[in-house]
């Protein structure tokens, strides 16, 4: 039984906790979820359409989410850090019928729907924009109850690689009825041993466009769990948070326990986590003493997986990463792992390769067919990242992929910063990567060939930062600039990117 089940079945349940406490119950959540999908049918969305959403954590994303999953469209959610023109990309790009955004966000997401060439009348906002349509007004008048003919949607996020454009990872909709789909997805949780229904409360302690968001927290949702949302990351406010409501699940990055770690132990003693039963991280390498740190603080709750954007993966339970540290476990049910040589073929166990992964779920990269055919291997896929297989069939990561950039568990492309930077005409060649950061995993660093006749300085690197102003969102900024003589590059003009970045990691045996 998914959302919408058990929403008619017990309509008091409290669905969704915002950030400010404002407490939303399932069967009023219900209602505004059908008006929205009898409104935007109205105004014409029909099955296989998109939309997309520029809003904060709480109920916004819940509702717009499952919308989208009863009615047959794709939902997209954008990283509201993003600047408009990198908003206005992804809108256009998705082909998104529908636009909104929060009053928080209006500035950035009136120039990005100008951009992208948005109507007026698929501009839709949470809170006052001028010219644009609030939610409230979109759903007056339209019956609560469940619209007829309802088939599944999907989420529909953006990933990338080396192209440094954002790429949209697309499944093909299912057909399915909601409910059935809805059933399907608590399996994920269930890998995880998670368990359904209240008491379990789920705290979202991420930013909602991230894919991981979507997919435990809207899992949690359908199998009958409260959604604690969190507004923004606090270490503190985190632990108040489940100490509060109790929490049992939850989805985290390596950053963040960095940073409750890094709380003096009288304020980690003074809160109680005793009910936390699934502690669950990925998106970026966890260093095996936080790991440890955080078992010993939080007890055997601590699961990991290995997963992208475009499937997965693997599992590992507190007890066997115990036994074998810094493994990113098997493959959960459904899925497969192979570790391939430059040449396509199996490695044996121990010896490192590229990391493909196999799932029934197949995806295509929107519109770009070389890239999606460029990513399988035998009808398995992969994103880069390399690893090994011990004689047990775990799974150990021993690189990141070549050029992406983990800062605090956000994926950041080289190319397309090295894009905005190149076009400087002070700058002759650029080369941007990740350094190791204690905080964020990593950070943006620009190495940078300066034109002929400029001499590189401190100034200078100011001046190219200060230059990204209103193009790259600031979480993509280098956050420092060495200059060279001249770029390394092969005969045939390839950058020799790893000459460079090596000796950063000098000393370290994987790249955390």
């Amino acid at each position: 039984m998914g959302f919408w089940g058990r929403a008619q079945s017990d309509p008091g349940w409290i669905a969704v906790i915002e950030p400010d406490g404002t407490e939303h119950r399932a069967g009023d959540l219900l209602g505004r979820v059908n008006q929205l999908v009898h409104a935007l049918r109205a105004a014409g969305l029909r099955d296989g359409d998109g939309i997309a959403a520029l809003v904060p954590n709480g109920i916004a994303p819940v509702e717009l989410s499952l919308a989208a999953l009863q009615a047959g469209w794709y939902y997209t959610p954008i990283n509201w850090h993003f600047t408009a023109p990198e908003i206005a990309y992804i809108v256009g790009d998705s082909g998104a019928t529908a636009f909104f955004v929060h009053e928080r966000f209006a500035s950035a997401g009136q120039a990005a729907a100008d951009l992208a060439g948005v109507p007026a009348g698929a501009r839709f906002s949470y809170g006052a924009i001028p010219g644009w349509t609030e939610v409230t007004a979109l759903r007056a008048g339209q019956p609560a109850g469940l619209p007829a003919d309802r088939t599944a949607g999907a989420a529909m996020h953006y990933t990338s690689g080396t192209t440094g454009r954002p790429k949209a990872v697309r499944r093909a909709l299912s057909g399915l009825d909601p409910d059935v789909v809805a059933d399907l997805l608590t399996s994920l949780l269930q890998f995880f041993g998670v368990t359904g229904g209240p008491p379990n409360v789920h705290l979202v302690t991420s930013p909602n466009y991230h894919t991981a968001v979507t997919m435990f927290g809207g899992t949690a949702l359908n199998f009958g769990h409260t959604l604690v949302c969190m507004d923004a990351w606090d270490a503190t406010r985190a632990l108040e948070l489940v100490q509060r409501y109790r929490v049992t699940n939850t989805h985290m990055v390596p950053t963040q326990f960095k940073r409750m770690l890094s709380l003096p132990a009288e304020a980690r003693n003074r809160y109680d986590v005793s009910s936390m039963r699934w502690l669950i991280h990925a998106a970026a390498p966890c260093p095996v003493p936080i790991k440890r740190e955080m078992l010993d603080w939080w007890g055997p709750c601590v699961y990991e997986y290995y997963a992208a954007t475009e499937g997965g993966g693997t599992i590992v339970t507190p007890q066997e990463w115990l036994e074998r540290p810094g493994t990113v476990g098997k493959p959960w049910p459904m899925s497969e792992v192979m570790i391939a040589d430059d040449d396509g073929n199996p490695c044996p166990a121990g010896m490192p390769g590229t990391v493909y992964l196999k799932m029934a779920l197949e995806f295509e990269y929107k519109d770009d067919p070389e890239k999606t055919a460029a990513s399988r291997l035998r009808g398995f896929f992969t994103v880069g990242d390399i690893g090994f297989l011990d004689e047990d069939g775990y799974l150990f990561l021993c690189d990141r992929k070549s050029d992406m950039i983990i800062s605090g568990g956000a994926n950041i492309y080289p190319a397309e910063i090295e894009s905005e930077i190149i076009i400087n005409p002070k700058v002759a060649d650029v080369a941007v990567f990740g350094v190791p950061d204690e905080d964020w995993g990593e950070q943006v660093k620009a190495v940078v060939q300066p034109a002929d006749g400029v001499p590189p300085s401190d100034e200078l690197a100011a001046e190219i930062i200060a230059s990204l102003e209103g193009r790259l969102a600031k979480m993509k900024w280098p956050k420092s600039i060495d200059f060279i003589a001249e770029m390394p590059r092969d005969p045939s003009g390839k950058l020799l990117k790893r000459r460079l970045r090596d000796p950063y990691w000098a000393g370290r045996s994987t790249a955390i």
